[in-house]
């Protein structure tokens, strides 16, 4: 098997780390992000479906090549390198190279990805990679099975694996849409499954669903759902729930697990008041917030910076 993307991509951009999103990984800096086209699902509902469905000569318009990306980061600041837009599981040689020359250049390498990998290519796929937003796409096989063509078993035993046998940090998004995965039953599986199986520190996202590619009939996700979904998590245990692609500062904002203060106030992608030390510790009252953090945030806010390398 030959790799065609390799070194080609459907574009290079400047993003905030949020928005992979990663709220309690290196906050406010700048994540130099890239993908490839293709997917190894079909989601119906997908929201980069130009490029995760389209045929490679469509979209790879950019090339580059590892070492040239990772001098790309370092001269502008990027505390890592994000493989995103379509899944980096299929163009793990590509991003394996990424991955080396970043490093060396002390570079760290996030990953946005579904998690649906085989077991075998799973322990090479997640070596490289030092944190990673998981997309938990329902609580059901029923879903994953009609609208993905996955399936949840596997997604989840990615998960147990990557908290049980590596040091990569991992954070959860499930997109809500309407009428299929927001119902009060199923979001309580789930929040009570990553309780179980991954702790109560893991971060877990709710995310909007707007109308896109196949399923242009349904409504976009009310603010209301997204909120209710975020309390079901919370009374279920877990102590770091957001809201996303909505405007909702509780949603946005981090608080300390023991005083309940706010440690990392957001509005969107921007952070006002940083309350850590260098350990990631909360100023109130010492208790230990989970994640990877610095003495000071970043200051990259919402800005969005195409590359062309």
């Amino acid at each position: 098997m030959v790799l065609t993307t390799y070194g080609r991509s459907s574009g290079f951009c400047i993003d905030p780390v949020e928005k992979k999103p990663l709220n309690h990984y290196y906050p406010g800096t700048p994540t130099l992000s890239f993908g490839t086209a293709g997917c190894n699902l079909s989601c119906k509902f997908c929201q980069n479906w130009d490029i995760s469905r389209s045929r490679e000569f469509d979209r790879l318009t950019d090339q580059a090549s590892p070492e040239s990306i990772a001098c790309a980061a370092r001269i502008n600041n990027c505390r890592s390198v994000a493989l995103t837009y379509n899944d980096p599981v299929i163009f793990l040689e590509y991003g394996r190279d990424v991955a080396a020359a970043c490093h060396e250049a002390g570079i760290e390498v996030v990953a946005v990805t579904s998690g649906y990998i085989w077991k075998q290519a799973r322990k090479d796929f997640f070596s490289f990679i030092d944190a990673a937003n998981i997309d938990l796409k329902a609580f059901s096989n029923e879903f994953y099975k009609t609208l993905t063509g996955g399936d949840l078993k596997t997604v989840l035993e990615t998960l147990i694996y990557l908290r049980t046998q590596t040091k990569v940090w991992i954070e959860l998004t499930t997109l809500i849409i309407p009428g299929e995965n927001d119902s009060p039953s199923e979001i309580k599986e789930l929040s009570k499954w990553v309780l179980k199986e991954l702790g109560a520190d893991t971060p877990v996202h709710f995310s909007a669903f707007h109308p896109d590619f196949k399923m242009r009939d349904r409504s976009s996700t009310p603010l209301e759902t997204l909120v209710m979904a975020r309390d079901i998590a919370l009374e279920a245990g877990l102590h770091y729930v957001y809201t996303g692609n909505v405007h909702y500062s509780p949603g946005d904002t981090t608080y300390c697990k023991n005083c309940g203060q706010p440690v990392i106030e957001r509005d969107w992608y921007n952070l006002s008041d940083y309350k850590l030390d260098k350990n990631g510790a909360c100023l109130y009252c010492g208790t230990t917030i989970a994640g990877c953090f610095d003495l000071t945030h970043g200051h990259w806010g919402s800005k969005r910076k195409p590359l062309h390398l």
